[in-house]
């Protein structure tokens, strides 16, 4: 029998790839930079900039950025000991804490 051709293997819509997959491909485009620190979403942006393909999907979700949120608590964590620097009330101190408290669970709910 003779051996069977390997069929070459379609290539995958954007969509459908893996985070990995994703990565793996911008790094052969070559003009994307700062791939590896970039979640699913951020790499089909760029990689669609770079190939000039226009996104057709109407999707209104809104996405939550960890980046975003915990740059927020980071913030958060700064004023609070200023706070307690400064001799603020508890009052106030338990805002900041319960603020940062919130958004922790919002990046865990995210994850």
């Amino acid at each position: 029998m003779a051996k069977k051709e390997k069929k070459e293997k379609k290539e995958k819509p954007l969509d459908r790839m893996t985070a990995t997959e994703l990565r793996k491909y911008a790094l052969d485009l070559g003009e994307i930079t700062g791939v590896h620190g970039m979640n699913k979403e951020e790499l089909l942006a760029a990689i669609k900039a770079v190939k000039g393909i226009v996104d057709d999907s109407k999707k209104t979700v809104k996405t939550v950025n960890m980046r975003e949120l915990k740059q927020k608590v980071k913030e958060l964590r700064a004023l609070k000991a200023e706070a307690y620097e400064a001799g603020e009330s508890n009052k106030k101190i338990g805002i900041l804490r319960r603020r940062m408290n919130r958004l922790k669970k919002r990046t865990r709910k995210a994850a």
